[in-house]
């Protein structure tokens, strides 16, 4: 069925949750494995961090950024880049901060929680790669000032721009598959309702249901996005 869908469509959109990381290697962030699981955010990754906190902040995003050199895209974002080139999909708005999708290939990416694989000074603005982060004393810039990482921390709004982006392919959308998010919280749960409104197809792989399954045209549980891409991919 997504294969007659995908061959169909005119404009096909992805939207990419912690499922597609998760399938690399990466733990997610609220399951038993997840990284909040000993863990307190509001500590760790918010504004407040940031400010008041910075040692534990960076310890916590060396270890992520350091985590992430152990992973790479899986055979599933490799599929996606490639549909892409041959125009199957047109774009991709993820909740994912490692850009797998892009080091696969894909180009067209709203990424509503920007991106760990960038740094910015606070004071100048200047931006490194995250694996600076990995250095001793990489947390400073070359000003003097602090750097952190370009992700959408707890207390930040999401980026307007990619916000700006997810909202005009959503609409545009004839075709809109969501590939692992729970769909719990907003805007996650906005942009496959936003599309669903303005007459897409709505398919939702993902492990476990969602609170958006019910308005979906095809739902898929308990199946890897990997495996489930690639069945669809050699249909096509």
């Amino acid at each position: 069925m997504l294969e007659n869908w995908l061959k169909e469509s005119k404009y096909a959109v992805v939207f990419s949750g912690a499922g597609m990381s998760t399938e690399s290697g990466i733990p997610d962030f609220r399951s038993q494995q997840g990284i909040w699981r000993h863990k307190d955010p509001t500590k760790l990754a918010s504004t407040f961090a940031l400010m008041h906190n910075r040692e534990e902040f960076t310890d916590f995003y060396r270890g992520r950024i350091d985590m992430l050199t152990r992973y790479r895209p899986h055979a599933g974002h490799e599929i996606l880049a490639r549909w892409e080139k041959e125009e199957r999909i047109q774009s991709i708005i993820t909740q994912n901060v490692d850009r797998f999708h892009q080091q696969a290939g894909s180009k067209n990416v709203a990424e509503l929680h920007g991106t760990i694989n960038l740094l910015r000074c606070l004071d100048c603005g200047r931006e490194y790669p995250g694996k600076k982060y990995l250095e001793t004393g990489g947390e400073i810039c070359a000003c003097g000032g602090f750097l952190r990482p370009c992700v959408v921390l707890f207390g930040e709004a999401l980026p307007e721009e990619a916000l700006d982006m997810a909202e005009r392919e959503a609409i545009k959308a004839d075709l809109f598959i969501v590939l692992g998010s729970s769909l719990q919280v907003s805007p996650a749960n906005y942009f496959p309702q936003l599309a669903k409104r303005n007459g897409a197809k709505l398919v939702i792989v993902n492990m476990e249901p969602t609170p958006l399954d019910s308005m979906a045209d095809l739902v898929i549980h308990e199946r890897k996005i990997g495996e489930v891409l690639a069945e669809t991919d050699k249909k096509l």
